[in-house]
């Protein structure tokens, strides 16, 4: 095996200092589920569970970039007071969720600069706190700082072309949607349930301005299985990797849709995510030289998590030459 057929995995235990109050769903065990999935028997994958992360400075500047400097502001202070909550009751702070936070979006900023430079061509990111519901201003839903979009953002800043985020987790990402909501160079696809937390990601949420038809949602009945899922991402894949041509894909890998999730209420497998990934993967070769990052979001049932996990990243997994990178700086 080439190392151009192996992906990435990367993860930091640092992630692991954010501890919610008892009952949390979004437990430390979730990330030592899935690196205990893709630990057991090996596989066609790298596993590096304490990964090199910029410097703190330089992960700050890149949250700024995204986010006011008042949520970083703010996310200190409840630090400062933990136990508390920051914007509400789902988003429990402890003395260590600062450090976990800045762990999981250093992640994200680390493996798009390395993509751009050509040191990584497809990687799964174990991070958490999530990321997909934080927008500029505000944490939500367990998440604190976007790291999909933060690893987006950086790879539409270096090459100056377009990036596809596509979230198939079991809740609408409205973070990144909102970010990028006015944006011709970053796309955003989801396929999730509806109506559901957080409300949004209508049909008709499509973008406004010069983003108009960057953003694509696909809301589902509670309920949907594998091929109502997989069918719905095929289809927007299709529809908006042929109007961006992204030189990259970056995943929301949510894995909340299984039918053992207890927040989901759908009806996924480890063969939809299969499905769904191999889609992906279809759709950066075709458009984007086959690159990838997908970072973890949701997933509350700790097996269905680690296989759910497991079956993503062995399907990101295929062998042959990568083509050079071409619009980098």
């Amino acid at each position: 095996m080439k190392a151009s057929d192996i992906v990435e995995v990367r993860s930091h235990p640092d992630q692991l200092r954010h501890v919610p109050r008892p009952g949390h769903p979004e437990v430390p065990a979730r990330l030592r589920s899935v690196l205990g999935a893709l630990a057991a028997n090996g596989g066609p994958w790298e596993l590096e569970q304490e990964a090199v992360l910029p410097p703190d400075d330089d992960i700050l500047g890149v949250i700024r970039w995204l986010h006011e400097p008042s949520l970083i502001l703010r996310l200190v202070e409840a630090v400062e007071r933990a136990p508390s909550t920051l914007d509400g009751p789902d988003n429990p702070v402890s003395e260590g969720t600062l450090r976990a936070a800045l762990a999981a979006a250093g992640l994200a900023v680390q493996a798009a600069l390395d993509l751009v430079n050509g040191r990584l061509h497809r990687a799964f990111l174990a991070v958490r706190p999530p990321g997909h519901h934080a927008e500029a201003d505000r944490a939500m839903g367990f998440c604190f700082f976007n790291n999909a979009a933060l690893a987006a953002e950086v790879i539409a800043r270096a090459w100056q072309a377009p990036v596809l985020v596509v979230d198939f987790d079991v809740h609408h990402g409205n973070g990144t949607q909102r970010l990028f909501w006015e944006r011709p160079d970053v796309g955003y696809l989801s396929v999730h349930r509806y109506p559901f937390y957080p409300g949004t990601g209508a049909a008709d949420e499509v973008g406004e301005g010069a983003g108009r038809g960057a953003t694509r949602n696909f809301p589902l009945a509670v309920g949907a299985d594998d091929a109502v899922y997989a069918s719905a991402l095929e289809a927007g894949l299709e529809e908006l990797g042929s109007r961006l041509k992204p030189a990259a894909i970056v995943v929301s890998a949510g894995f909340d849709a299984h039918a053992g999730d207890p927040l989901g209420g759908m009806e996924v497998t480890e063969a939809g995510f299969e499905r769904m990934t191999r889609a992906i993967v279809q759709a950066a070769e075709t458009w984007g030289g086959g690159r990838i990052l997908s970072l973890l979001e949701g997933g509350y049932d700790l097996q269905a998590l680690g296989r759910s996990a497991r079956a993503h990243v062995a399907s990101l997994v295929i062998p042959g030459e990568r083509p050079a990178v071409t619009g980098a700086s």
